[in-house]
C-alpha cells in the first residue's frame, strides 16, 4: 500500500487529474457557454501545476512500485508541456467564440491531453509509459475532429485515429517482445539487464522488439518514414487545434523519445544509433524538399515540424548529455517559435474569415508592420539564421553531433538547413515585397498580441541571456546519465 507521502512527486499530475474534473463537472451543471471561464480556468491550472512542477523537482524518486518516476528531466519536459499547453488554449478562445465552436469540453480535452504527456515523460515502465499515451491520443482524436461539421476535420480525425491506433499497437507489440525476451518491462530492470552488472547481450528478438517500440515513437513525433498523417491532419483540423498539435504532444512525444533511447536503451547504443540517424536524415530531407512547393501555410509548418523533428533526432543520435542537452534547448526554442507562427496565423482574417494561403500575406509589412516584424524574427529563427535563437538551437545539436563523430550528419543536417531557409526567407519576401490585395482584420485579441509579443522576445534575446536555459537543460540532460554525472 502506498504510503501518503510518497505521493508528493506526482502531486502536480493529481493537481491537473482533479482540477479537469472539477471542470468538466463545472460545464456540466452551469447553464449557459462556459467555454471562456472554462478556457481561462483551465490556464491558471496549467500555471499552478508548473509551479508545482518546479516545487516538487529535486533528487530522483520513484513510486507506484517503479511505474513512474520523478526527476530533473522529467520536470523540465512537464514545464515546456505545461507552458505550451497554455499557451495554446489562451490563443484558441476568440477563434471558438467567432466559429461559434465555443464548448467546454475543449479545455477539458486538452487538460486531460496534457496528463498523459506529463505521465508519459515520466514513466519509468513500459506499462505506464503505454497509459500515458493512449489518454494522450484518445484526447487528441476528439480534438482533431473537433469541427464536427467540417469534413476536412473529421477526415484528419479519422485518419490521425487509423494512424494512431496503428503505431500504439506497434509500440505494444514492441514492449510485448522486449518483455518476453527480457522478462522485465521496467526502464531500471531493462538497464540492469545491459549493463555491467549482468553483461546481456541482446537476443535477436529483443532487437526485434526496439525496432517496432522505435516505428511507434516514430509515428508519435511525425518522423520519416511514418509521418504521412501530418500534413493531412494538420490542414484540416481546427487552426488552434493544429497548433497545439504542433507543440505539446510534439515536445512530449519527443522527450519521451529521448528517455527511453538513453534509459533503457541507453546500453544498447550501437543498436539503434544507426537507425536513428536514417531517421533524422529522411526527416531534415523530406522537411526541407517537400515544404518548397506547399501553398497553405498550415501544411507548411506540419512539413517544418518534421524538418525540426530531424534537427532534434540529430542530437538524440550522438546518444551524449551534449546531444540530450541539444536536445532540450532545441526543443524549448522550438515551443517560442511555434506558438509564436501560430499565433500570427490565427490572426489571419479577411472579412471575418481565416484565410491560410501563404500569398495571403502579401504586404503584410504596410498593412500590419508590427506583425510582420514578428513573423520575420520568427521565421528568421526558424531558418537558423544568427543570431536568433533558431540558430543555437541547431548548433548545439550539430556541436553534439560532430563531438560524437557523427560529422557526416551533422553536415547533410546543414545542408538541409539551407534548404529550408529558402521557404521561410520566401514568406518575409512575400510580406516585404509583394503588393496587399486585401489587408487583415484587425483580431482584437490580447492574447494572441501577448503570444506573438513574448514569442518575439524569447527568440531574440536568448542570445544575449542564454545562461538560465542552457544550466537548466545541462542538469536536465545529466539526469539520463549517472555516471556523466558522478
Amino acid at each position: 500500500m502506498t504510503e501518503p507521502l510518497d505521493l508528493f512527486p506526482v502531486l502536480p499530475e493529481i493537481f491537473v487529474v482533479l482540477a479537469t474534473i472539477a471542470l468538466l463537472m463545472l460545464g456540466v451543471f452551469r447553464k449557459g457557454d462556459t467555454t471562456r471561464s472554462t478556457t481561462n480556468l483551465a490556464i491558471i491550472v496549467f500555471g499552478v501545476a508548473a509551479l508545482l512542477v518546479v516545487a516538487t523537482a529535486g533528487e530522483r524518486h520513484t513510486v507506484f512500485n517503479g511505474l513512474f518516476v520523478a526527476d530533473g528531466f522529467g520536470a523540465f519536459a512537464k514545464v515546456l508541456i505545461l507552458a505550451a499547453s497554455a499557451l495554446t488554449a489562451a490563443m484558441s478562445l476568440q477563434y471558438l467564440e467567432r466559429e461559434k465552436l465555443g464548448r467546454f469540453e475543449y479545455p477539458v480535452l486538452i487538460l486531460f491531453a496534457t496528463v498523459g504527456m506529463m505521465m508519459m515523460v515520466s514513466a519509468n515502465d513500459f506499462m505506464s509509459l503505454y497509459l500515458g499515451l493512449e489518454l494522450q491520443s484518445l484526447s487528441l482524436y476528439v480534438l482533431a475532429a473537433y469541427h464536427r461539421d467540417s469534413v476536412r476535420a473529421t477526415e484528419a480525425g479519422l485518419k490521425y485515429f487509423v494512424l494512431g491506433a496503428l503505431a500504439s499497437g506497434m509500440l505494444l507489440y514492441g514492449a510485448s517482445l522486449v518483455y518476453g525476451f527480457s522478462g522485465t518491462t521496467s526502464f531500471d530492470g531493462l538497464v540492469k539487464v545491459f549493463s555491467g552488472e549482468h553483461g546481456a547481450r541482446p537476443h535477436i528478438g529483443f532487437i526485434a522488439g526496439l525496432v517496432f517500440i522505435l516505428a511507434g515513437l516514430c509515428f508519435k513525433i511525425s518522423a520519416v518514414p511514418f509521418h504521412m498523417w501530418t500534413p493531412d491532419v494538420y490542414e484540416g483540423a481546427p487552426t488552434p487545434v493544429t497548433s497545439f498539435f504542433a507543440v505539446a504532444p510534439k515536445i512530449a512525444a519527443l522527450l519521451l523519445f529521448t528517455r527511453v533511447m538513453t534509459g533503457p536503451f541507453g546500453e544498447l547504443l550501437a543498436q539503434w544509433q544507426q537507425v536513428v540517424t536514417f531517421i533524422a536524415i529522411l526527416s531534415m530531407f523530406v522537411g526541407a524538399f517537400a515544404a518548397i512547393v506547399q501553398t497553405n501555410i498550415k501544411r507548411l509548418m506540419a512539413y517544418s515540424s518534421i524538418g525540426h523533428v530531424g534537427f532534434v533526432l540529430v542530437g538524440l543520435a550522438a546518444g551524449t548529455v551534449d546531444g540530450v542537452q541539444g536536445v532540450l534547448i532545441y526543443l524549448a526554442i522550438y515551443l517560442f517559435m511555434n506558438v509564436g507562427t501560430f499565433a500570427i496565423i490565427l490572426s489571419m482574417r479577411q472579412k471575418g474569415r481565416l484565410v491560410e494561403g501563404i500569398d495571403d500575406l502579401a504586404g503584410l509589412s504596410k498593412t500590419n508592420p508590427a506583425m510582420a516584424l514578428a513573423m520575420a524574427a520568427l521565421m528568421f529563427s526558424m531558418a537558423g539564421i544568427p543570431p536568433l535563437a533558431g540558430f543555437w538551437g541547431k548548433f548545439y545539436v550539430f556541436k553534439a553531433a560532430v563531438d560524437a563523430g557523427l560529422i557526416t550528419l551533422a553536415v547533410i543536417g546543414m545542408v538541409t538547413s539551407v534548404v529550408s531557409a529558402y521557404y521561410y526567407l520566401r514568406i518575409i519576401k512575400i510580406m516585404y515585397f509583394d503588393e496587399a490585395t486585401e489587408s487583415f482584420d484587425r483580431s482584437g485579441s490580447r492574447a494572441l498580441n501577448f503570444v506573438m509579443a513574448i514569442s518575439t522576445v524569447v527568440i531574440v534575446v536568448f542570445t544575449f541571456v542564454p545562461g538560465p536555459l542552457l544550466n537548466t537543460a545541462k542538469a536536465a540532460a545529466l539526469v539520463l546519465f549517472p555516471a556523466a554525472a558522478g
